[in-house]
């Protein structure tokens, strides 16, 4: 079935609100035509860079544009409640930049918000809809790789200034690296969790989480969990902000592993999953990027294919997915001793 072009819209326009409207230019199914921010002066500004035709000054009156179909949500983690519900009763489709909520109680209300509106809602975790991650899936329930005992997620980068007020750090905006980028480890462990157990994802039994804080404004710059499903697989999930690290997930069976390469951004030249048997020594490399494809098309698409059949979420990220990784979430933040405060001052204890 050919999907239906969807006209887009953004509300923010910061750093990956740009790289959205680029992959919005290249796709087949999206065309972009509005962008807000709390600036008419910015959103001209990005209007003028990536072609879209209304530059909205606030972000209401991009909820009132009646040629947008779907926005895309941009903002820092701590907004995106608010955005949510708004679009929602505005019926536009919502795709929603990762982590789509502060905590599990917030994803709830997002879908509450979607289910009475009859609208799509995703969270946008970008991996997910990229066709690596479906070889991946097929790989592991081959069982090329005997029983998987241990799964190795890292997601760290080093930032070089430290800003208390940069949405990386400041805590009033979200800031810290579980849920800038562990939520990426956490939603990878739980998939290939789930393929092993013959199902889309699955919930860790129990989880450990550690984290070195920051002591000036109290978020996490490194961080790791330990998370355990059933039959005794592990997970281990590394994520910074001030750290350098090897980013890619290693999957350990009893006769050989896959590594995954590169398996946030897919790069090309740089994705790749490896197949590396113990016994015959014999490694196999797959190649899984194209040259001129776009990471973020796979997503946009996915939007248009599921809006087009009707559908309110997507089998790729769906709403129990979403509810899931935000558990495991905060579970990991409570047991790092992190807690933020909300719009109206009051704390989230992770407990």
């Amino acid at each position: 079935m050919n999907s239906t072009p969807l006209r887009w819209g953004i509300l923010s326009t910061g750093k990956i609100a740009h790289r959205f409207a680029r992959a919005l230019n290249t796709s087949l199914t999206g065309k972009l035509v509005a962008v807000a921010s709390r600036s008419e002066e910015m959103a001209r500004a990005f209007a003028n860079q990536h072609g879209a035709p209304h530059a909205h000054g606030d972000y209401t009156s991009l909820l009132a544009n009646p040629e947008v179909d779907a926005i895309y949500i941009a903002t820092p983690h701590p907004m995106h409640l608010e955005w949510v519900l708004k679009c929602a009763a505005a019926g536009k489709h919502i795709l929603c930049e990762k982590p789509a909520g502060m905590n599990r109680a917030e994803v709830e209300a997002m879908i509450a918000a979607a289910k009475t509106n009859g609208i799509f809602f995703m969270e946008a975790f970008m991996y997910r809809c990229h066709p690596q991650t479906q070889l991946l899936r097929k790989l592991i329930r081959s069982g090329e790789i005997g029983t998987i005992r241990m799964i190795h997620a890292s997601f760290s980068y080093y930032r070089e200034q430290f800003d208390p007020t940069d949405r990386l750090f400041a805590r009033t905006l979200g800031g810290g690296s579980i849920l800038d980028v562990g939520c990426y480890g956490v939603s990878m462990a739980r998939l290939v969790a789930g393929e092993i157990a013959g199902k889309c994802f699955a919930e860790p039994l129990q989880i450990k989480g550690f984290a070195r804080i920051e002591p000036i404004v109290e978020t996490d710059l490194t961080a790791a969990a330990l998370l355990q499903f059933e039959d005794g697989l592990i997970a281990m999930i590394q994520s910074g902000l001030r750290l350098q690290g090897e980013n890619c997930v290693l999957i350990e069976g009893e006769t050989g592993s896959i590594t995954v390469g590169c398996p946030w951004a897919l790069r090309h030249g740089e994705a790749f999953l490896k197949v590396q048997h113990y016994k015959s020594g014999e490694t196999r490399r797959i190649d899984t990027t194209k040259a001129d494809e776009d990471l973020y098309g796979y997503e946009i698409d996915e939007v248009a294919w599921a809006v087009t059949t009707g559908e309110h979420e997507s089998p790729d990220m769906s709403w129990a997915d979403s509810l899931g990784n935000a558990t495991a979430l905060d579970a990991w933040l409570a047991e790092a001793g992190i807690t933020y405060e909300t719009d109206n001052g009051r704390a989230h204890s992770r407990q």
